[in-house]
């Protein structure tokens, strides 16, 4: 009996399978591409660039190889490339740049930022222990607003442009897409995939509240589009795996090919070099991100003495930003 492929993805949340927007692209383009799989969740190192990564025979597709997950399972896993024949449209090449830019800037700043981390906790962090889901939390939005050069004299500069272009996205998007069914030629693409990915999450992990997703609501076809993928390829879909397994380690597919190489034999080979560094490495995660908490915590006290040691001096100094 051949062995069933896998997509191991962040956990489910919000009433969907996945609240990655990048493990919700991959589970959306193989539905479209009819390529039958089960559904496997990852719940340790919510951090790695390698997840969602997709297991077929002795060969893995990770999402940080090439163009990202979609790329890898249409050039090497071999998935249909739903793309052909409409990916040198310039209207295609324009709308992917703004599906990868501006909205994919605007989720990320609103799930880190705009709703201070709440639904972006429930999706990436929440299986960790506390300290470390916050720490790593806190680490992301200092990232975001390094990406965006966020400061506390520009944000509500920075924040007006983020949602300004997201606006401008949505009325080039609702325009394209019309009262079709697909965004191109009335048939799925991986845009479409990517950007219901985006919609899911605007609509069902933002909350009611959220500048984005009121924005969104906005255009009455693309919440109809989102809202039909919802009913017919998630709600109405049988369960992808009976009893779905929890990965616990990027590496549990030790044993099988880096997905650039030809698939390998069934019969065991010997670990390379650079798999048994990265399980080594994946061990000590846990272990690394305590030392950092504390590490953190400690300079965060020492931070506090320092101020309390400079407001009892005379005061002739301002160090306000």
């Amino acid at each position: 009996m051949a062995e069933l492929n896998t997509l191991v993805v962040r956990k489910p949340c919000f009433g969907l399978p996945t609240g990655c927007t990048q493990s919700l692209s991959a589970y959306i383009y193989l539905k479209f591409a009819q390529i039958p799989f089960q559904l496997d969740f990852h719940l340790n190192n919510p951090h790695s660039d390698q997840i969602p990564y997709f297991e077929v025979d002795d060969s893995v597709a990770y999402n940080n190889e090439k163009e990202g997950i979609i790329e890898c399972l249409k050039k090497d896993v071999g998935v249909v490339d739903l793309d052909s024949g409409v990916s040198s449209l310039p209207e295609w090449i324009s709308t992917k740049a703004i599906l990868t830019t501006w909205l994919a800037d605007a989720l990320a700043y609103e799930l880190w930022l705009g709703c201070e981390g709440s639904s972006a906790y429930s999706i990436y962090y929440s299986d960790l222990p506390w300290p470390l889901g916050k720490i790593l939390s806190w680490k992301k939005a200092i990232w975001v607003k390094l990406k965006h050069g966020i400061t506390n004299d520009n944000a509500e500069v920075k924040k007006e442009e983020i949602y300004e272009r997201a606006k401008s996205a949505y009325e080039a998007l609702s325009s394209c897409l019309g009262e079709q069914n697909y965004l191109f030629e009335n048939r799925p693409s991986s845009l479409d995939a990517i950007f219901l990915a985006h919609g899911l999450v605007v609509l069902h992990a933002l909350p009611e509240s959220s500048m984005l997703r009121i924005k969104f609501s906005e255009h009455a076809n693309l919440v109809r589009y989102v809202q039909q993928c919802k009913t017919e390829l998630i709600d109405a879909a049988p369960s992808p795996s009976s009893a779905p397994q929890f990965h616990t380690d990027a590496t549990s597919s030790a044993s099988k090919s880096h997905s650039s190489s030809k698939p390998k034999s069934k019969p065991k080979r010997e670990k390379t070099q650079e798999e048994k560094t990265f399980k080594r490495k994946a061990k000590y995660f846990v272990v690394a991100q305590l030392v950092a908490v504390v590490v953190f915590l400690t300079l965060m006290t020492s931070f506090d003495d320092a101020e309390v040691e400079l407001d009892d001096d005379d005061g002739s100094y301002d160090y306000d930003e």
